[in-house]
């Protein structure tokens, strides 16, 4: 994608567009497509430190200008106080996002073109100015702001910040705090330091004051270096936490090599999605394959790594890979349950959620349905469904049991144990306890699959078990949530009461391969959620026609919570869609021509935020703007498996 000076100044739309890259290992870099951070969370180096799982700013931008003949050329940006400054806008022509992130300035008839490149597998990033045109000298000021702080938070000056810096081989490292490790700053040619420390204060972050947030923070620099350029030099900075970059420019010839050999982008909504597949995945801790579920305030969840993981790997013919990481996932199970937010070890890590497993069990059964190893799915992945399947049914937790009629119930209403997950001041905004449809359609697939597998084993005393358990689950779901007189399904069941909500649950539990519904029933459901809650950018998590539906999901953090699951558009859920409405309609012509045209509706959404990338969240209504996160791990995957199923229909 190639934007132009003109577009690029049309200031209220380029401060809103994003540029993501990410490391693989965790890490990421980011910020608006000038440049300029309008978020705490922007950095050219925000990576979790050794030992922790937590994110950090430890370098927010470069201040960058150039000198000639006693004037300054500024090619960076920033603001304090509802001002910009400096302007490097002045100067700029063009920004590109492929292979990398590309702007080119033009200063009289000089181009200066500065490339933004995070390594893949390290904590590192790469910062490169070339120039070419005219005979012009310059000299180039670079200065780094080390905020080093965790990414959620905000710095202040303070006593405690360490001002000093000392010298590496080929440039300077900094440690402002003695908590976290330094910042090494190596330069592809001798580069002079000038320990000039300051304190920037007031640096402003508008997007974080539109959602209710402090916005403002103070930014240390510990000094700049300062390097001469004529046209046809460049000068590359590499900036890590890890062992220093001994030579960044050789570094930069052979990442730039990989990066151009790999997927580029292109137009279209499934190309696009195949290439950001991997800005997902990362090295876990201990060397397995993990998900990162979105970025940029997610770390590793559970759920999100389960519906994300089938899109992303098998869409992609990655079975295998898929099949590893399943395997290591299965090693985090305790008591039949996966943990919502991974840590470093399963101890450290949060089991608060009644479902991530259940949708890990549902990623086993696409596994093996795309060819994956009947090997591992015997050693490793069956014994882990089997776990599952007893550790909830023998659960007597208060957000998991199974009751007398054979579904699983939730009895705490102050839990939000599903992935409709708001809670304010201790209360779920969205109260899904008792029986939720979503998980009592995952349990009936969980026990109908472990029954097969169980006669695969040549168990037939579990297989037996495993399916009576199945036929009474399936007797009693339908009892409870299929709603005849409005030929759809109930969202949740509780005390003999049935929430009449149309909600996009029902779509799940339609889109599962074992389910309890007819072939009928699965249309009908396609049929409502057609109707009332499919747009260009996924599902409403209400019908608008609903007193509880809200339409846009901003202001501060109360006011989104509260429409966070009560109309806002989750783009994840077109991937339930497509299944159920091939389940429902058959794989005709007509079944992928309407989920084409579903999905070709999403080309727009790749350039309003992030560019490449689906947002987390849209309002409900139109023109539904994007929200929430930049980017999320299992739009990517769902929009992937989509593409999938409509291409093979």
């Amino acid at each position: 994608m190639r934007i132009e000076r003109e577009d690029l100044l049309r200031l209220d739309s380029s401060l809103g567009r994003i540029w993501l890259e990410t490391d693989g290992v965790g890490g990421y870099a980011a910020s608006t497509v000038l440049g300029c951070n309008t978020t705490r969370y922007h950095g050219l180096l925000v990576a979790p430190p050794r030992g922790s799982v937590k994110r950090h700013v430890f370098l927010s931008r470069f201040e960058e200008t150039l000198v000639s003949g006693g004037r300054e050329f500024a090619l960076s940006m920033a603001r304090y106080a509802g001002v910009l400054h400096p302007q490097g806008h002045q100067y700029v022509s063009t920004f590109e996002m492929a292979p990398f992130p590309t702007w080119t300035y033009r200063i009289g008839d000089v181009d200066v073109r500065r490339e933004v490149l995070l390594v893949r597998g390290a904590p590192t990033v790469l910062v490169r100015w070339k120039l070419s045109g005219g005979d012009t000298p310059f000299t180039l000021h670079v200065r780094p702001f080390l905020p080093c702080r965790e990414a959620d938070s905000l710095a202040f000056e303070n006593v405690y910040l360490v001002r000093d810096v000392r010298s590496v081989p080929g440039g300077v490292a900094s440690r402002p705090y003695a908590s976290l490790p330094a910042v090494s700053l190596t330069t592809s040619r001798p580069a002079p330091f000038l320990p000039e420390s300051h304190w920037y204060r007031g640096v402003e972050f508008p997007d974080d004051m539109a959602r209710g947030y402090g916005g403002h923070e103070d930014q240390f620099s510990p000094g700049r270096f300062e390097v001469d350029l004529s046209p046809g030099e460049e000068f590359v900075v590499a900036a890590t936490i890890g062992d220093r970059v001994a030579d960044p420019a050789a570094l930069w010839r052979s990442e730039n090599r990989r990066r151009r050999t790999a997927t580029p982008i292109a137009s279209g909504v499934k190309t696009s999605q195949v290439r950001v597949a991997d800005e997902f995945l990362y090295t876990a801790p201990h060397g397995r394959l993990g998900v990162i579920a979105g970025f940029p305030w997610f770390g590793e969840w559970g759920r999100d790594t389960a519906i994300a993981l089938p899109g992303l790997l098998l869409a992609a013919g990655r079975v295998e890979e898929c099949g590893a990481a399943l395997s290591a996932l299965s090693e985090f199970l305790r008591r039949g349950r996966l943990p919502n937010r991974f840590g470093l070890t399963p101890e450290t890590s949060e089991y608060g959620a009644t479902d991530p497993a259940l949708w890990f069990a549902r990623a086993v059964r696409l596994f093996e349905n795309a060819g994956g190893d009947d090997a591992r799915l015997m050693r490793d992945l069956y014994p882990a469904l089997a776990a599952i399947a007893s550790g909830y049914r023998d659960s007597r937790a208060d957000d998991l049991r199974m009751d007398d009629a054979g579904l699983l119930s939730g009895t705490s209403g102050a839990t939000a144990a599903t992935w409709m997950d708001a809670v304010l001041a201790g209360t779920a905004v969205t109260p899904r306890d008792g029986c939720a449809v979503e998980v009592n359609a995952l349990w009936f697939h969980l026990l109908d699959h472990v029954a097969r597998l169980a006669r695969r084993a040549g168990d037939t005393k579990a297989a037996r078990e495993w399916s009576a358990q199945k036929r009474r689950a399936g007797k009693s779901f339908l009892a409870r949530f299929w709603l005849e007189d409005e030929r759809r399904l109930a969202d949740v069941w509780k005390d003999g009461i049935a929430d009449r909500g149309v909600r996009p649950n029902m779509v799940i539990a339609a889109s599962l391969e074992f389910s309890p519904l007819s072939k009928a029933q699965r249309a009908a459901v396609v049929l409502v959620a057609r109707n009332e809650l499919l747009t260009p950018r996924g599902l409403r998590s209400l019908s608008p026609r609903d007193p509880g539906y809200q339409g846009r999901y901003e202001g501060d953090v109360r006011s989104r919570d509260r429409a966070y699951h009560q109309g806002t558009v989750w783009p994840w859920l077109v991937g339930a869609y497509a299944e159920a409405y091939l389940r429902a309609h058959g794989r005709g012509a007509s079944s992928r021509r309407h989920l084409r045209e579903v999905l070709d509706a999403f080309a727009p959404a790749l350039e309003e935020r992030a560019i490449g990338q689906v947002a987390e969240v849209y309002d409900g209504d139109p023109p539904h703007r994007a929200r929430g996160a930049w980017a999320q791990a299992w739009n990517a995957g769902e929009l992937l498996r989509a593409w999938a199923l409509a291409g093979s229909a």
